[in-house]
């Protein structure tokens, strides 16, 4: 099975790849944010296909905020859907996403029996994974976020932007975040960076086995 990992930045890459390595995989720090995220996992799945060993699952991996308490710092979130949640246009009456203004796509849904593998696998819990092009830093953002998603987990900038290159392969996703801080008013001095690579690391020391066994043809 062959499975490429998209990561942000190089140390999350660094922790991934130190962690997982079954025969096919491929770790990548595709940059940050929603755009660069889909250019470089595209470009990735092009040349693999094109190269006749195309991949078998996308994953969109790194460190994320939490949704207090849900999603405490240092624990695992999987995605059982990935939604841009500010791919849109705001109204008089509040936020409309693309989708209710009659065009585009704002989720994407893993395969179900693979989230629920994964979580039983690395104790990661399954929850909306929300995908932004601005990090929140008040608790008044972080508050209508939760109101317009109510089972989001956590927030990241990448993992749409993943999951759209991996659709427009017909390519499953998955994405898989550790919390390295709390959704929220911003305060650098609180993150958990560290502790949330070596989580990151943890889970997907104990996924290999999950993936090499799951076969995508039984979605």
């Amino acid at each position: 099975m062959r499975v490429l990992v998209a990561t942000a930045v190089p140390a999350e890459r660094d922790a991934v790849a130190g962690a997982f390595a079954p025969s096919g995989a491929e770790v990548i720090a595709a940059g940050v944010g929603p755009a660069l995220a889909a250019a470089a996992t595209a470009t990735a799945l092009t040349r693999a296909a094109l190269a006749g060993t195309p991949y078998d699952l996308v994953v969109s991996a790194g460190i994320a905020g939490g949704f207090a308490p849900d999603a405490p710092v240092g624990s695992l979130v999987v995605a059982d859907e990935i939604t841009a949640a500010d791919l849109g246009a705001e109204t008089p009456d509040g936020f409309l996403a693309v989708t209710e203004l009659g065009f585009g796509t704002v989720t994407h849904h893993p395969p179900e029996a693979l989230v629920r593998e994964v979580a039983a696998a690395t104790g990661a819990r399954p929850g909306a994974v929300l995908t932004v092009s601005t990090v929140t830093g008040t608790a008044v953002r972080a508050a209508s976020l939760r109101e317009r998603h109510p089972t989001a987990l956590a927030e990241a900038m990448e993992g749409f932007g993943v999951a759209e290159a991996a659709a427009a392969h017909r390519t499953p996703v998955l994405e898989l975040r550790a919390i390295s801080n709390p959704v929220g008013p911003r305060d650098r001095a609180a993150w958990r960076i560290g502790d949330a690579l070596a989580a990151l690391a943890d889970g997907f020391g104990k996924l290999a086995p999950v993936l090499e066994s799951w076969n995508p043809h039984d979605q």
